[in-house]
């Protein structure tokens, strides 16, 4: 089993409609093959203009996130862009256990 995490950095105007699309895109993924849970996390920030969030993916394995990285996360990446441009910026990093 791999992590997937995905850290998003949301302008504080946008996050109700965000978490509402967020919600529903993280179920998306969750449906597609070798996706076997997820975490929805807020992240504590200092910053009042911004809020944190966190998702961890859990996958079967590296060959799993390779078909999505192939065949599903640039059309999903994609939907997050153009509802909400440049108020949200998301990084992302691969976790394996040791």
């Amino acid at each position: 089993m791999i992590e997937y995490e995905v850290s998003l950095d949301v302008d504080a105007g946008i996050v109700d409609d965000y978490l509402a699309w967020l919600r529903v895109h993280v179920a998306e993924i969750l449906e597609l093959p070798g996706f076997t849970g997820a975490s929805l996390l807020q992240v504590d920030t200092d910053d009042a203009g911004r809020r944190a969030f966190c998702v961890r993916y859990r996958l079967h394995d590296r060959a799993a996130l390779a078909a999505y990285f192939r065949d599903h996360a640039t059309r999903m990446r994609e939907d997050g862009i153009r509802r909400f441009g440049d108020a949200f910026r998301a990084s992302r990093r691969i976790l394996t256990p040791l």
